[in-house]
């Protein structure tokens, strides 16, 4: 990444859009604390990352950061509920609260009925459910997506991104790197990058 300027702001619905290898997952990791700037400035609520201590930003990400991917990360042979509640394993929350966080998470995307399934037993739709189940268990204030709708036929991705503006409209702050239209459409601006480059940041149409 190179000359970026960029600010977020609590409720925004953002999405990254541009060629394949341009540094839009870069940028996103940047954000997201999974990767550190080797020069310039970030600020989190204030609070300057570049230089932070790891346990500053590994704070920072469970508290504040959710993160769901194309790739669905979910092991086989625990249970749905299992797997939501593993993504809180290292936060601020003992294990009676991170059961009945998942198991919210899991009513929230609509997959109640299914928490004690395997993930192996569930669709591709299911499974990016419950991935999205496990970013929003800690009530995160950021939730970033990486191409949350690739592995996904039309149906489902349709169904993920009205699960996407549900979340958006009660408050959370998205972004989202895709390179498909209909999804970016759904965003409120787009942030295109080119050659690490950040090019324009435009509002979406609709």
């Amino acid at each position: 990444m190179r000359d970026v300027e960029l600010r977020v702001r609590a409720g925004d619905y953002v999405a990254i859009t541009g060629p394949s290898g341009a540094g839009k997952s870069t940028l996103l990791n940047v954000l997201g604390l999974l990767d550190t700037p080797d020069m310039g400035s970030y600020l989190v609520h204030g609070t300057e990352t570049v230089g932070a201590s790891e346990r500053l930003r590994v704070t920072m990400r469970s508290e504040l950061f959710g993160f769901v991917f194309q790739a669905f990360h979910l092991l086989a042979g625990r249970s749905a509920r299992e797997n939501v509640e593993l993504g809180m394993l290292y936060g601020r929350h003992n294990a009676k609260e991170r059961r009945h966080l998942a198991a919210e998470a899991l009513r929230r995307v609509g997959l109640a009925e299914r928490s004690h399934a395997d993930p192996r037993t569930l669709s591709g739709g299911e499974r990016q459910r419950v991935a999205i189940a496990r970013a929003i268990a800690g009530r995160p204030k950021v939730l970033f997506c990486d191409e949350p709708t690739g592995n996904l036929d039309s149906a489902n991705t349709e169904n993920i991104l009205a699960l996407l503006d549900e979340l958006h409209a009660d408050g959370l702050t998205l972004v989202v790197v895709t390179h498909a239209e209909l999804v970016a459409e759904r965003a409120d601006w787009r942030v295109t990058v080119v050659d690490g480059r950040v090019s324009e940041a435009t509002t979406c149409a609709g």
